[in-house]
């Protein structure tokens, strides 16, 4: 049987009330496609991931992903998949509902609240950077669920950078995340577009290309 190719972070891994994803390049599987094709040829293996990891009966909340600024709010249980349209993020205070973004080349960027507890999830390429997109889902964590921003756990997926993009929008991301008073912000600094044996690249594969699913979800308590 196939290894299935994703990684996790070991910040997020760490803070223990969590279950996170970020696939890798699907061997096997041709994505040379536009991107609706290439998600539906995906779907099954990122079912089994998400199974691998334990969420496989969870609802999987997506956005959109308009490289707008909208962020979609979850604040109660959910009993099936749901996308919400317009939006570029998610966050929730629920547990057992699994929060998915698609990427190649935007960043992922994952926020987890271990006091509230509250996460969210991003979809923020150039455009949605400088929409503030982060910033709006921090915002509103505070807003909406009463989220300390020192106590956040920030993490960047891998996504592209210089040389291979104009811009480092991922530094932009870290800066907005500190101007909200995020104090643990964790960038690897791992380009997709050099490492496309691990990573979809849209830059360097010209559009045709596949993604890979950013997925985080809060975990259970014992009493649930």
């Amino acid at each position: 049987m196939m290894q299935l190719p994703f990684e996790q972070f070991p910040a997020l891994s760490a803070i223990g009330i969590s279950r996170h994803i970020f696939t890798q390049r699907i061997p096997g599987i041709d994505v040379s496609h536009n991107k609706a094709e290439a998600l539906a040829r995906l779907e099954k293996a990122h079912r089994e991931i998400r199974k691998a990891i334990g969420v496989g009966d969870w609802p999987l909340v997506t956005a959109e992903q308009i490289h707008g600024n909208k962020i979609a709010m979850v604040d109660k249980p959910l009993r099936s998949d749901k996308e919400f349209s317009g939006c570029d993020g998610i966050i929730t205070n629920q547990r057992r509902v699994a929060l998915g973004i698609y990427v190649a080349d935007c960043c992922a960027v994952y926020i987890v609240e271990p006091s509230t507890p509250a996460i969210g999830l991003v979809h923020s390429g150039r455009k949605g950077t400088e929409l503030g997109v982060v910033t709006n889902a921090i915002r509103q964590m505070i807003d909406r669920f009463g989220s300390d921003p020192a106590k956040m756990i920030v993490q960047l997926s891998p996504c592209v950078r210089p040389p291979h993009y104009e811009i480092d929008f991922a530094a932009k991301i870290v800066e907005q995340c500190k101007a909200q008073g995020v104090l643990e912000i964790h960038n690897r600094h791992v380009c997709t577009a050099c490492h496309l044996d691990l990573y979809y690249s849209y830059r360097a594969e010209k559009g045709r290309t596949g993604r890979m699913l950013g997925l985080i979800g809060l975990t259970p308590t014992t009493a649930y």
